[in-house]
């Protein structure tokens, strides 16, 4: 992992704040997938259009066959406001090559075109959407689950409170260094302040772009913070070490876990944010494939 860093630091990218989000957009795209794994073939990839909370969007189907699968909802990550299909397209077809489950990657709304709270809205209109629908892509949407990293981590933890809110049964909820505070104040936020990828100046930048101050303790924004945490999806949390996110990662698999939930938590070592899109560089990333995959296929296929 130190070596991954000092490459990227050779390479002597401009930080993500320092950039407009049209450019870190392009800056992400264009890194996404040099430490990722080559994308694997797959029976089935389709481009769709859903429906949205304000219109169609754009998003991409995976599967290893076209048998009626169950599947996985994903969110991408980028602090809400960068990433795209493409950033994230090797993820999505690993998760589906290795859990033998469909994945549909959602191109949400991202900030600041797009506010707090459209890229919720988007998630919860397409979550329920293949709740309802998915028979029309010939899916099973009755084994439904819903996932995602970092920013989409959070999109995912807070679609998970909203089916149960909204009785919609979900099979898991796939939580990949997700954010759950509101406002980047845990331990780990200073230690890994600087010098580990996500640094503290991107987090501002991110939320900066994403939401206003005093709507931060909204638990669309942080579902640390929700009201009620009881009969919530099984919960597969996979964290990095050396992630300002740890901490809050761990308080949420804590929480659920306290409030009568099944958690699986995986906290690997030694890594950092984004560790598991660098499957070309560190061993921990296939691992971390693997255990994500497991989890999607025993939720799934109970």
């Amino acid at each position: 992992m130190a070596g991954v860093l000092q490459r990227i630091h050779r390479a002597n990218r401009p930080a993500f704040h320092s950039l407009s989000p049209k450019q870190a957009r392009i800056a992400y795209l264009m890194g996404a997938e040099i430490l990722d794994l080559p994308r694997a073939p797959l029976e089935r990839v389709e481009d769709l259009k859903l429906p949205g909370a304000d219109g169609l969007l754009s998003a991409r189907l995976y599967a290893p066959s076209h048998d009626k699968l169950p599947v996985l909802l994903y969110f991408h990550g980028g602090g809400f406001t960068i990433g795209s299909l493409e950033t994230h397209d090797s993820l999505c077809r690993q998760l589906a090559l290795r859990s033998g489950a469909a994945v549909i990657s959602l191109d949400y709304r991202l900030a600041p075109e797009h506010r707090f709270p459209a890229a919720v809205d988007d998630c919860w209109a397409v979550m329920r959407w293949l709740a309802e629908s998915a028979e029309s892509l010939g899916l099973d949407g009755s084994r439904l689950a819903v996932g995602g990293d970092s920013a989409g981590g959070t999109l995912a933890a807070v679609s998970a409170l909203h089916a149960r809110d909204q009785g919609l049964k979900l099979a898991l909820q796939l939580l990949i260094t997700p954010g759950t505070t509101a406002h980047a104040d845990t331990a780990s936020h200073k230690l890994f302040a600087n010098g580990f990828l996500l640094d503290a100046a991107s987090i501002d930048w991110f939320f900066g772009h994403y939401i206003d101050f005093h709507h931060r303790k909204d638990w669309r924004f942080a579902p640390l913070l929700a009201d009620d945490h009881a009969e919530l999806a099984p919960c597969f949390v996979l964290l990095a070490e050396c992630d300002p996110l740890v901490d809050e990662g761990v308080a949420y698999a804590d929480l659920l876990r306290a409030n009568g939930n099944a958690v699986d938590l995986e906290l690997v070592r030694g890594v950092t944010h984004d560790f598991i899109k660098m499957g070309r560089s560190i061993p921990e990333a296939l691992s971390a494939l693997e255990r994500c995959a497991q989890a999607i296929k025993e939720a799934l296929n109970p």
